[in-house]
């Protein structure tokens, strides 16, 4: 078993907001982060599994590129969490949640079962990792 790792970058612009509080509520909850603010997003996008004995390769990191763009850069890039996409309607863009998001729609669009971790960086000192639990 073996696990490729490809990283990309993107920023959005995002404020954790939950539409049946007040403004004073939100802000008492989530703080500063209740404002419009912005990320500079780093994600990890790590596949598993034994190497094709013909190419040699997990995952042809041409196609792993091209579900990135797809799935992750084209919906969040330069984008408003909460505005630009139907994600974070009744749930704040946490990276809890941004994580779990980007997670399934990853796995959605990759072969079943290839999608080991993603690790998603809100800033170089914050992280969540979701991980695939293993049988």
């Amino acid at each position: 078993m073996l696990r490729v790792t490809r990283s990309i970058h993107f920023s959005s612009s995002l404020r954790y907001w939950l539409e049946d509080l007040s403004e004073a509520e939100n802000l008492k909850r989530f703080g500063a982060q209740a404002r419009q603010h912005g990320h500079n997003y780093e994600l990890e996008i790590t596949v598993a599994g034994i190497p094709d004995p013909e190419t040699g390769m997990v995952v042809n990191l041409t196609h792993l590129k091209a579900v990135a763009e797809k799935e992750i850069m084209a919906r969040f890039d330069h984008r408003d969490l909460n505005a630009d996409t139907d994600f974070f309607v009744h749930t704040p863009p946490t990276p809890e949640n941004f994580a779990s998001v980007v997670f399934r729609l990853l796995d959605e669009a990759l072969p079943d079962g290839l999608l080991s971790r993603i690790r998603l960086y809100a800033t170089p000192e914050h992280w969540v990792d979701v991980i695939r639990e293993q049988p």
